[in-house]
């Protein structure tokens, strides 16, 4: 008798589902999809109706070959691919392919892969829905005709290989925008007045740090100090000399118990959010060790089994079953005390929320991290613990925190008539909760939190030192990958599925960079090249740029998977906006490519102006004399936006080809020696790597050094000269063609 064909997307997920299924079935694995719209043209018949031409890709000819001859001899065939609109798409995909008429076709969705969920599953199978269907075409048709319509204006317009994107765009634009706020933001000074107490020791006795704290002035003669009460150190050291040989007395103290609830369990935005905080690995990379998670992993003689429930959701719901399961390990391991009187429900805070699945939750909490350590590799260890402590932690008690706020009289000598008073606060854990499998930070369950030691109205404190301190009101911070996720979840643009290639392709573009391009957590800031594309686009795309018209594009979608609206009205009303701002932008916008944009630098050959033009590689400075004159290099922005021209290191090496000098040049993987007898010789061999750096009349704006052009894995960048006791670094904003 022929078997039941179970078709997956990945190998690992096949080899789980094939353990728990057993004989009578065979399991393959799609490898993800199996059609896609052609690479080389829209692929989109607008005309008649938007209708999509998928091809198969040739690196999925011989997959396609193998799960039609498996289907042919199957009796049966289960469609198990995820539980989203993607995984819905990829199993209509695959009986389109695959063509099994008149056998049964089955559609079966689990959201973990144990056995347990993949039983029940096969015991109530499903046809497919083809809403979910439509709305991942829709979907992909709205991206299609946004890239393929767009982008080859910007080729015209700027250079080649450029791209746009219907929410990759978007993301850019909230980058930039924030990077134009911090360079307008004005900081204002400020000044604060603060002591350091100290309870009186015994007599004998010795000062014991932890007897030590910290009070802020809050009042004078009764009145409230406002933040911006003290402007000049001026004020600030006028209070501190009438202060001079004050008493300081606890006035009153006031003590009141509050709680510290416990957070939600992660669903995908917050997910990649906390992995980037804590682990600091990016939403990409934080996605593929989840999906491994979920997939499942050889845990020795148990088998392959899934780790965690689907990664991709945004909903904070869970399963009756495993709040039961977390409630009885919870009482086993702390203690009846650390539950909650009932299972505590979470309201998603997610504009236009599906909420179709669970939240990400270990599958069994009785697989604790440790207990499994040996069969992950270090990432998936610390991701998964990651998500194992932050969902148990949702399913415990709320902490119990005493706050205090002490209320401290200063009395000058001199002036008994005029009263200062200083405010301490802290707090202390009488009962942690939610905080022994949680901590809010690395030190431990009271992280972050300021104590007091024990005082006691009308005592005496000892002044050890009195502060004046200058403060500045900062710019809001530049988005992270994790913080640009959370912004574009709050206007509802994007989904659970999307966050983690978007974040991929603006970098990968070159429209936004990492401040620090080592450190994966490391705040983002747009290039030349990001701002020259945004502002473009809004200019002439402003409403397919516009942030709500793309959250309510979303929404639409939402509606497309639940059948209340149909696909291709929702497609045409989207493409009349797009062509009637794609036909405006034709004709009015700007030529880049033409254009030469006039600086303050003087060529050193010529002596005319330099210009910033736009090459292959980016721009480049080039004398406006040209041709007449070549001269071209490169340069760097100062953070005010001045042009500074760089010099190009120089290398005494030959071509071992021809004997010719050799020269530094730029392509677009940076820098690299070429032979200067081109184009008789055309070789060239990777710039040496090393410390070579050049001086610049750059100032380290940190330390007033001279800034000094060195070369990394990722490029030249500036660095300060007194490295290491300064670690300044700077980017190098753009590139010139070689």
């Amino acid at each position: 008798m022929a078997e039941k064909l179970v078709i997956v997307e990945s190998p690992a997920k096949a080899r789980t589902i094939r353990q728990v299924l057993g004989s009578g079935y065979e399991v393959q694995a799609s490898m993800g999809h199996v059609r896609d719209l052609p690479k080389s043209k829209l692929g989109v018949d607008i005309e008649a109706g938007f209708v999509p031409t998928y091809t198969v890709p040739r690196d999925k000819a011989r997959v396609v070959r193998e799960l039609r001859r498996q289907v042919e001899e199957a009796s049966e065939i289960y469609l198990a691919t995820d539980p989203d609109r993607e995984g819905e798409a990829i199993a209509w995909h695959i009986v389109q392919v695959t063509r099994p008429e008149g056998k049964p076709v089955h559609r079966v969705v689990f959201h973990e892969v144990t056995p347990p969920a993949v039983r029940e599953a096969f015991r109530h199978p499903r046809n497919l829905d083809m809403n979910l269907v439509d709305a991942q075409q829709a979907r992909r048709i709205l991206d299609r005709l946004v890239g393929y319509q767009i982008s080859p204006l910007l080729w015209k317009k700027v250079r080649r290989g450029l791209s746009a994107g219907r929410v990759q765009s978007v993301a850019v634009r909230l980058v930039v925008e924030r990077e134009r706020e911090i360079a307008a933001f004005k900081p204002q000074e400020y000044w604060t007045v603060e002591a350091d107490l100290a309870k009186v020791p015994p007599p004998g006795g010795e000062r014991r740090p932890e007897d030590v704290f910290r009070a802020v002035l809050w009042s004078i003669g009764g009145k409230k100090l406002g933040r911006f009460e003290l402007k000049t150190q001026a004020e600030a050291q006028a209070i501190v000399d009438k202060l001079e040989g004050a008493t300081y007395r606890v006035l009153h103290l006031r003590r009141k118990e509050v709680q510290r609830r416990p957070l939600p369990p992660f669903i995908t935005s917050t997910l990649q959010q906390e992995a980037s905080r804590r682990l600091g690995l990016p939403p990409g990379r934080t996605m593929r060790i989840a999906q491994q998670l979920y997939e499942g992993v050889e845990l020795g003689e148990e088998g392959s089994v899934g780790l965690i429930t689907y990664m991709r959701t945004d909903s904070t719901a869970v399963s009756p079953l495993a709040q039961e399961e977390a409630r009885t390990f919870i009482a086993e391991k702390w203690g009846a005390s650390y539950l909650p009187g009932k299972p505590p429900v979470y309201k998603t805070r997610v504009a236009l929320a599906q909420e179709a699945h669970e939240a990400i939750r270990p599958t069994s909490v009785y697989r604790e991290p440790e207990a499994i350590r040996q069969f992950l590799d270090r990432d998936q260890f610390r991701l998964y613990e990651l998500i194992w402590r932050r969902f148990l932690q949702s399913q415990m008690a709320p902490a119990i925190l005493e706050q205090t706020v002490a209320d401290i009289l200063a009395l000058p000598p001199a002036s008994r008539e005029e009263e200062f008073l200083f405010r301490a606060t802290g707090s202390v854990v009488r009962f942690p909760g939610f905080l022994v499998v949680y901590p809010d930070g690395e030190g431990g369950p009271s992280a972050g939190e300021k104590f007091l030691p024990p005082l006691c109205e009308g005592e005496v404190l000892d002044l050890v030192q009195l502060l004046p301190l200058q403060h500045f009101t900062e710019p809001p911070p530049r988005y992270t990958e994790a913080t640009l996720i959370r912004e574009l979840e709050k206007r509802g643009i994007g989904r659970p599925s999307t966050y983690a290639p978007i974040m991929e392709t603006i970098r990968e573009r070159g429209y936004v960079e990492r401040v620090e391009a080592r450190k994966r957590n490391s705040p983002l800031r747009p290039t030349e090249l990001g701002f020259l594309i945004n502002d473009l686009l809004v200019a002439h795309f402003p409403d397919i740029l516009d942030y709500n018209f793309t959250s309510q594009m979303e929404e639409r979608l939402d509606k497309i998977a639940s059948g209340a609206l149909s696909r291709v009205p929702v497609l045409e009303e989207f493409h009349r906006t797009l062509a009637a701002e794609l036909d405006r932008a034709e004709t009015e916008m700007r030529d880049v490519r033409r254009e030469a944009q006039p600086t303050d630098v003087v060529c050193e050959v010529c002596g005319r102006p330099m210009v910033i033009r736009w090459g292959k590689n980016g721009p480049f400075l080039s004398c406006s004399g040209y041709p007449e004159c070549k001269n071209a290099r490169d340069f760097v922005r100062t953070p005010e936006g001045k042009v500074m021209p760089v010099e190009r290191p120089a290398v005494e090496e030959r071509c071992e080809k021809c004997g010719s000098p050799m020269a530094v040049k730029r392509g677009r993987f940076g820098l690299f020696l070429a032979c200067t007898n081109s184009p008789a010789c055309r070789h060239t061999r990777p710039f040496p790597s090393g410390a070579e750096e050049e001086g610049t009349s750059e100032v380290c704006e940190k330390c007033g050094r001279p800034m000094v052009l060195r070369r990394g894995r990722y490029g030249p960048f500036l660095a300060c000269s007194g490295y290491p006791e300064c670690k300044n670094t700077r980017r190098i904003a753009t590139r010139r063609q070689g």
